[in-house]
């Protein structure tokens, strides 16, 4: 039986064990309906370091920050709930300020949680949870799946964080719920219009940073506003850019040294201050002066431009490292969270005919293969367990390092037909068998190579 269909029936096993507990029941419950959801996503970080105007760029409009707990669900049309308390939630309409979106909750006195269903393919596989800045790690990670961690630099603060993220034994056994994002990328380099490449390089440091690593399981580089402009631009901020860019490169540099300059009333170009305040406020001076020689190298087009946009700006890249990572991994997200709540119920309420539901989530945390894989990945990663470099690359993309399908795992970058994955996975397993079979080879080497063995054997039936 799969992962999820065995912690599914612990949760309904344990349904029937605490049906005479109110609170128990309504716990067992909760976690009950949340296992057949999308995902839930937490966007947590330092105040100020953009968490709204990336929750934004993934839904593809942008809102209003809230100073609550905000969650994004796909829905059919726009709606707003605020939940206050215990009671029933108040909808609340959505209206514009500017360029955004904006939950009214004037008459609600105090919002615990606002909760936006929207029209937005990328909310059909996940719900995004945009997080206060002074909200705990327990309050964050209570409801979420995974987190999206954003920071400048990793410093100590959020090294903290991440370890308490993971402060708990099958959180441990089962790393597999973080992406750090360095955000306000455009901000590195003093804002060169080379910092989103030296944003990536920092990004890829960080994936090998021995105090990182066991944390989370990739570092990307996201420029939000930038983000945000690919998915949100408008036609009218598209010819004023246009207009600009009809500068001398040399002339329009002058003018962006800084806002007071670029919005100041000597402008080579007719062009209203209220307009330039708009860009900037929009796009950063970095953001317009990106753009502006975009269009200059002949991007010329709304479409040709949100298109490099989305490129440069590492909103594709992060977009990759959620499915990858989250959507991809439902199942097991999914379990995890269950087996946490599982343990929080055992823990608050001991029972003395919860015990084999105790033993039995110790033992799918220690045996399931897919928690076995994650350990491994996260050992190869933190270099806790070494295998040859030959041997390396390839164990972590069968563990499911840099996807779950067959195509990920077999690394094969064009739809392979069924004979092909077959014979590349059939070599697979003679490799790997020969590893896992040899007697000179280190013990953790061996271990490593007879969970590769049985990944390999899982994949076997999609093939015969």
């Amino acid at each position: 039986m799969t992962l999820d269909r065995v912690v599914w029936s612990m949760l309904q096993e344990a349904l029937a064990v605490y049906r005479d507990s109110p609170r128990a029941t309504a716990w067992l419950r909760s976690h009950v309906e949340r296992y057949t959801e999308p995902v839930r996503i937490a966007v947590a970080g330092r105040s100020r370091i953009g968490k709204s105007t990336v929750v934004s760029a993934l839904v593809g409009d942008e809102f209003t920050p809230q100073s609550s707990f905000v969650w994004y669900r796909g829905g059919t049309e726009p709606r707003a709930h605020v939940f206050s308390g215990p009671g029933r939630p108040h909808e609340v309409t959505i209206g514009r300020r500017g360029s955004r979106h904006h939950v009214e909750t004037g008459h609600v006195d105090r919002a615990d949680r606002v909760v936006v269903e929207w029209p937005a393919r990328t909310l059909r596989d996940i719900v995004l949870i945009d997080t206060p800045a002074e909200a705990t790690p327990e309050q964050v990670l209570g409801e979420a799946d995974a987190l999206l961690y954003l920071m400048r630099h990793v410093q100590d603060d959020d090294l903290k964080f991440l370890q308490s993220a993971n402060d708990h034994p099958i959180a441990r056994v089962a790393a597999v719920h973080t992406v750090a994002v360095l955000a306000r990328a455009d901000e590195i380099g003093a804002g060169r219009i080379d910092a989103l490449s030296s944003a990536k390089q920092i990004a890829r440091r960080y994936r090998r940073d021995v105090a990182v690593q066991p944390l989370c399981q990739n570092v990307v580089s996201v420029a939000g506003l930038l983000a945000v402009a690919a998915k949100t631009l408008r036609e009218d901020e598209f010819q004023a850019l246009r207009i600009l860019a009809s500068l001398g490169r040399e002339e329009l540099e002058d003018h962006l040294l800084s806002a007071d300059r670029f919005v100041g009333e000597q402008f080579p170009v007719p062009m209203e201050p209220a307009v330039r305040q708009a860009l900037l406020e929009r796009f950063g001076i970095f953001g317009v002066r990106l753009i502006t020689a975009l269009i200059r190298q002949g991007f010329d087009s709304q479409v040709k431009l949100t298109g490099q946009l989305v490129q440069r700006s590492g909103l594709g890249e992060l977009r990759d490292s959620i499915a990858i990572h989250f959507t991809e991994r439902r199942e097991i997200l999914k379990a995890r969270s269950a087996l946490l709540a599982l343990d929080v119920l055992f823990r608050m309420e001991p029972r003395q005919n919860a015990r084999k539901l105790m033993a039995d989530l110790e033992r799918v945390v220690a045996s399931a293969h897919d928690f076995r894989e994650l350990r491994l990945v996260a050992a190869l990663q933190s270099g806790r367990t070494k295998l040859p470099a030959e041997l390396q690359a390839e164990a972590l993309r069968l563990a499911g390092a840099e996807g779950t399908s067959p195509l990920a795992r077999l690394g094969f970058e064009y739809e392979a037909d069924h004979g092909e994955l077959r014979e590349a996975l059939l070599d697979a397993l003679l490799r790997w068998q020969a590893q896992a079979a040899d007697v000179h080879a280190p013990n953790d080497h061996r271990k490593a190579a007879q969970i590769i063995v049985r990944t390999c054997e899982g994949l076997l039936p999609q093939f015969r």
